[in-house]
């Protein structure tokens, strides 16, 4: 007899995988029971139709995401140390990627688009808890005294998600690190600047 929770972490696991590698439109149900070993009755046992288990494996990816990012700088104390565990994160995608198929925050996002209302809303989420994980690192070292106090925190929540996200993505389409690395490159020269001396 299977074990309905680890039924559905494989779901999860599987379908997860094969949205952030194929796309949530050119996933099928039939992809999915492939992976999975599952009959689609199993799968509708677990998730309530196609849709559900879009929103639930793209939360499962993006809970992921989250806990190795938030891991990484917990280990850290200081601004500094802590945003170079961040760029550490985003610059190792291609060499050590944590899921296949690059970020799940960019693909679902440009995918979802308007076109599906409930993987944009999911998308979305993903997007506050990043942007919180790093006006949390930068109000810290403004508490801290570590930055000057006149830093615009949302200016470089947004500075910082654009320029990492998207050079995660030419770094993916270039099959290199070059994109990555001279971003973050330029993102440390931004923190020199905001940093007191």
């Amino acid at each position: 007899m299977r074990n309905p929770a680890q039924t559905r972490a494989t779901i999860l696991t599987e379908s997860a995988a094969l949205f952030n590698t194929q796309g949530y439109k050119a996933t099928s149900l039939s992809d999915i029971t492939t992976a999975t070993g599952l009959t689609k009755g199993a799968i509708y046992k677990h998730f309530a139709n196609k849709e559900d288990l879009e929103q639930q494996a793209l939360r499962s990816l993006g809970k992921t995401m989250h806990d190795l990012l938030s891991s990484k700088i917990k280990q850290e104390t200081g601004f500094n140390s802590q945003m170079e565990a961040i760029f550490n994160f985003f610059e190792n995608y291609l060499v050590e990627p944590p899921y296949a198929g690059g970020c799940p925050l960019v693909n679902s996002a440009v995918e979802s688009d308007d076109g599906n209302p409930a993987l944009r809303q999911q998308s979305f989420g993903m997007l506050v808890n990043l942007k919180s994980v790093f006006k949390r690192v930068i109000e810290t070292g403004i508490k801290n005294n570590e930055l000057k106090t006149n830093v615009d925190v949302d200016q470089f929540v947004y500075l910082f998600i654009a320029t990492l996200e998207g050079a995660v993505m030419l770094s993916k389409l270039e099959r290199n690190n070059d994109a990555i690395s001279t971003c973050i490159a330029f993102l440390r020269t931004i923190n020199d600047g905001i940093i007191v001396k």
